[in-house]
């Protein structure tokens, strides 16, 4: 039911920015919180962030904190990843998804619904 869509992924060069836009269908958008994840060519599936229902508290993997915000507009159904000072090791196809009421955050099997994802490619 739930339908998750992903935007604004590209090629970039290290220490530019992009922003991530999922826009969310099907569902109560602000009962739940909202995750990123990313894939990187050959690696497993890694968090990246997660917002909670109001957008009042956030959480972050070390490897991004302080480069990248995650927001959401409820009023839009829209969840946002806004990514600075890119680095080439934020290469990978970038998820939203939908949090569960169980499960670890920081794990895939946290959440329900998933987008098709969007490619960040940063070049050095």
């Amino acid at each position: 039911q739930v339908q998750l869509v992903e935007s604004g992924g590209g090629l970039v060069q290290a220490g530019d920015s992009l922003r991530l836009s999922c826009s969310a269908s099907g569902g109560t958008f602000s009962n739940n919180h909202m995750g990123w994840f990313r894939q990187a060519p050959g690696k497993e599936r890694e968090f990246v962030a997660l917002i909670s229902r109001g957008g009042a508290s956030t959480w972050y993997a070390d490897s991004v904190k302080g480069r990248f915000t995650v927001s959401r507009d409820n009023a839009k159904n829209t969840v946002y990843l806004q990514m600075n000072s890119l680095k080439p090791e934020d290469t990978g196809v970038y998820y939203c998804a939908r949090r569960r009421p169980y499960g670890d955050y920081d794990r895939p099997r946290g959440y329900d619904y998933w987008g098709q994802g969007t490619q960040v490619t940063v070049s050095s």
